[in-house]
């Protein structure tokens, strides 16, 4: 689900809830809303939203922390590219077709995305990622060494090549996590409480309804920056993809 529904959903979500409160305020007798029965509803939606606070901070750190992770690994991931580049060419000519693979594989990679559905999916004669991966690996393991230097370059650029492997599958495995769903939902669900309660006490005038619902978009945009931040590779809100272009302009030199 897009980040931008998920928002647009939250704000109409409380602005029904308050809309609800204000309704059956008309409709309540006096003494259901006198000073004691506002008191009593105060503290039971204290502790509503305190809860609520305590819940969207957490999201908001979980959120960040994989933002922060996926930017990390973007710039990790190009540091690894130009490694291997640079151990190829120390290793000579016989690694120019690998070194051209790992080229249009980084190509492929920033034209289609970063993400586990894009890297994973073959798109007409294109393979999937982990096939040039795999291409690449497949040609340092057919590479005949001389001399010990070689021997060395060979089984570095294997390691670093086996590192990025590692990285693809980690990303296939993790990029579907997202939001923790069942903990937004009773998230909003509280939220629309708090907001019942508010249209519930609030006198039903212009000023009063205009702050009502500029808090409730105030929210609906934070539920819409932890949605967004935490799928960091698409959205509005997304690691830039800078490293690897900065690293695709030094492929493939001497």
């Amino acid at each position: 689900m897009g980040s931008l529904l998920v928002g647009g959903l939250v704000f109409v979500f409380l602005s029904m809830a308050t809309s609800i409160g204000l309704v059956v305020r008309g409709r309540l007798p006096d003494h259901h809303l006198n000073a004691e029965s506002k008191d009593v509803i105060r503290l039971a939606t204290a502790v509503v939203g305190t809860l609520s606070a305590l819940t969207l901070g957490l999201l908001i750190a979980s959120a960040k922390s994989s933002y922060d992770n996926a930017e990390v690994e973007m710039r990790t991931a190009a540091a690894r590219v130009l490694l291997l580049d640079r151990v190829m060419a120390q290793y000579g000519p016989e690694t120019d077709k690998a070194r051209q693979l790992m080229r249009e594989l980084i190509e492929r990679r920033l034209s289609r995305g970063w993400t586990a559905e894009t890297t994973d999916e073959t798109s007409g004669n294109a393979p999937g990622e982990y096939q040039d991966i795999e291409a690449v690996q497949t040609v340092l393991r057919s590479l005949l060494p001389r001399g010990s230097v070689q021997h060395s370059l060979q089984a570095r650029a294997l390691e670093v090549s086996g590192m990025m492997a590692e990285a693809h599958w980690l990303l296939v495995e993790s990029g579907k996590e997202g939001l923790p769903w069942a903990f937004v939902t009773v998230l909003v669900c509280w939220l629309s409480l708090l907001f019942a309660t508010f249209g519930l006490q609030a006198p039903a005038n212009l000023t009063v309804l205009s702050i009502l619902l500029v808090c409730a978009l105030s929210v609906a945009g934070a539920i819409f920056l932890v949605s967004d931040m935490a799928n960091p590779y698409v959205g509005l809100i997304r690691v830039s993809d800078a490293p690897l272009q900065f690293a695709i302009e030094r492929l493939g030199k001497p």
